[in-house]
């Protein structure tokens, strides 16, 4: 459970990115719902013979979901690193900064390594998971404009009469690459605001541990502690 320990008095308020986070799954809720009363899920899937806008789809919600959990975890962190500035006890990621300052003072790289591997690390995996969505989506471009370029060389004699079925397999694959683009570009989008947020959330606690750290650690290597 949270931890609800008051900040200390003139500190700044602890950003509630987790609030912010669910704030912002509503809105895609509620988009997703009204997309799906006007049909367009169904127009998105049913246009799509690759299936890679679903594969697009599926991964986007599967790393929002993930990016609630880091900012659940990222906040928890905040409110650690607050409740020990305000003398509180420590724990969390902070806590093991400071007592490997303290356990080597003159050595600030190390701990510091470790507490930016900790509060970044897992983003750079989730930064490539968002550029998958893009990949994706230039990757159904491909096929699609593939599709369309075999169906236009295998047109021999134009005949009137098959024109319809001819229009109905070059529009196949034109959809294919437009749809799959598009999705994988709002997908691109909308994923990185989020682990831009987390990104920016994680550099205040990595800073703000670090000024309170670097600072008793070496108050205890100069013996003032």
């Amino acid at each position: 459970m949270l931890s609800s320990a008051t900040p200390r008095p003139g500190a700044p308020a602890i950003e509630p990115i987790w609030l912010e986070w669910f704030a912002l799954a509503g809105m895609f809720a509620f988009a997703t719902w009204m997309l799906g009363g006007r049909g367009v899920w169904a127009l998105l899937l049913h246009s799509d013979p690759t299936g890679l806008t679903l594969v697009i789809i599926v991964v986007f919600v599967a790393a929002t979901l993930w990016c609630g959990a880091r900012a659940r975890e990222l906040q928890q962190q905040r409110r650690w690193l607050e409740a020990a500035r305000s003398g509180g006890s420590a724990s969390g990621w902070a806590a093991d900064y400071w007592a490997a300052l303290r356990a080597a003072p003159r050595d600030a790289g190390a701990p510091l390594d470790l507490l930016l591997e900790r509060s970044h690390g897992a983003h750079h995996t989730a930064w490539w998971v968002n550029g998958i969505q893009l990949k994706l989506g230039l990757l159904g471009k491909v096929i699609g404009f593939s599709i369309l370029a075999i169906e236009i060389g295998q047109i021999q004699n134009f005949d009137a009469s098959q024109s319809q079925e001819l229009l109905r397999s070059l529009t196949t694959g034109l959809g294919v690459a437009l749809l799959t683009t598009m999705v994988g570009l709002v997908g691109n989008i909308l994923l990185g605001l989020q682990l831009t947020r987390l990104d920016r959330y994680a550099d205040m606690l990595v800073a703000d541990a670090q000024q309170h750290g670097l600072s008793h650690g070496l108050a205890i290597d100069t013996g003032e502690c």
